[in-house]
């Protein structure tokens, strides 16, 4: 499913996907304490703030891990340029451990 929402510069990719209904999990809040709101930059890699090392760490623990992976609340957008954002699937037998508020 392709879903276009607008946002300013400054907003991170996690809180425009909330603000738009998208279902991007994030177990941490959005304070860069985990990786389930792992998202694959397809377009406008360029127009996101740079990773910094806390992020790269998280990262490392995501699953399906690309080159152009980024955590949606860490990733603010610098400049008005389209952007586009792949949300990995989780494998469905543990997805559900990944939603915010799970309970095992």
């Amino acid at each position: 499913m392709n879903v276009t929402c607008d946002a300013l510069v400054g907003d991170n990719i996690l809180d425009v996907a909330l603000a738009n209904n998208i279902d991007l999990q994030h177990n941490c809040g959005g304070v860069c304490a985990c990786s389930t709101c792992h998202v694959i930059v397809k377009q406008g890699l360029s127009s996101l703030t740079e990773m910094e090392d806390d992020e790269a760490d998280q990262l490392d623990e995501a699953e399906g891990l690309t080159l152009d992976s980024r955590l949606g609340c860490q990733a603010k957008i610098t400049a008005d340029v389209d952007i586009i954002v792949q949300i990995p699937q989780l494998n469905p037998e543990i997805a559900h451990l990944f939603h915010e508020g799970a309970h095992s």
